[in-house]
């Protein structure tokens, strides 16, 4: 039971997809992490049959589509991850030392850094959708599931820049070892599946998001000793549009 509700909480904390509430003690956290790849699979598993549905069955057009696709994870998680993504930026663009990029990361207030590095975001991400074909939908829905894992793996792996913080409570209260091998094995799963797929495409893919984790990781330890629960946010937002524009422009080998 304790696993179906590390479940619970993972669904809860990083979707809002409605699970039963759970208490967050010490052993309902300790494999919380392992199950965030399954917000992934829910996000992938929607992509893919909306997606079906519009190019097969609706005479929507490009731009349509794109929206509808861009919008779909954004529902999903509740806009959690675009959160931190925000936050990095305004915190990237400061250019101020690591106190000062610490202290934006927990202002509530939205920078204008925040709004403008929003809307690039966006606008690439419509701009790749509109690009993509019916055969590369089945690799894209894995994608989700990928950066959910290294995400995962970087929470329990990775130096925290704080001691408090939402991120701590997840590092605290998870069995590192046994998370990360499961994380990896999802890893290794989704890759597997993509290479299965279209190996072009898929080799393709998992190095955009192995040279985006490793950025992760360099910038994280020099510009904030560490990772937060924002960073986190903002590596999985980078690494899922890195892999969508990878999946497009394999196009031109596949």
């Amino acid at each position: 039971m304790y696993l179906l509700r590390s479940l619970a909480i993972a669904i809860s904390m990083y979707s809002k997809i409605p699970v039963p509430m759970v208490e967050w003690n010490e052993k309902n956290m300790k494999y919380a992490m392992c199950f965030f790849p399954v917000v992934g699979a829910v996000t992938g598993g929607l992509q893919l049959l909306i997606g079906y549905l519009l190019m097969e069955h609706t005479s929507c057009g490009n731009l349509f589509f794109a929206i509808a696709m861009a919008l779909i994870p954004v529902l999903v998680s509740g806009g959690i991850h675009l959160d931190g993504f925000a936050d990095t930026v305004d915190a990237l663009s400061s250019y101020g030392d690591r106190e000062k990029k610490l202290e934006i990361l927990k202002d509530p207030n939205t920078g204008a850094f925040a709004v403008i590095g929003l809307c690039v975001y966006f606008l690439a991400d419509v701009a790749f959708w509109s690009e993509v074909t019916m055969k590369l939908l089945p690799v894209i829905a894995c994608t989700y599931m990928l950066s959910r894992s290294l995400s995962g793996i970087s929470v329990v792996r990775f130096r925290a820049a704080k001691n408090s913080g939402l991120l701590r409570t997840f590092q605290d209260g998870a069995q590192r070892k046994r998370v990360r091998v499961v994380l990896i094995l999802w890893a290794c799963a989704c890759s597997g599946i993509m290479l299965y797929l279209s190996w072009k495409t898929a080799v393709i893919v998992i190095l955009a998001a192995l040279l985006v984790f490793f950025y992760y990781y360099r910038m994280s330890r020099k510009q904030f000793g560490g990772t937060t629960g924002d960073l986190a946010g903002y590596f999985l937002q980078v690494c899922e549009l890195a892999m969508l524009a990878g999946t497009v422009l394999s196009r031109g080998i596949s």
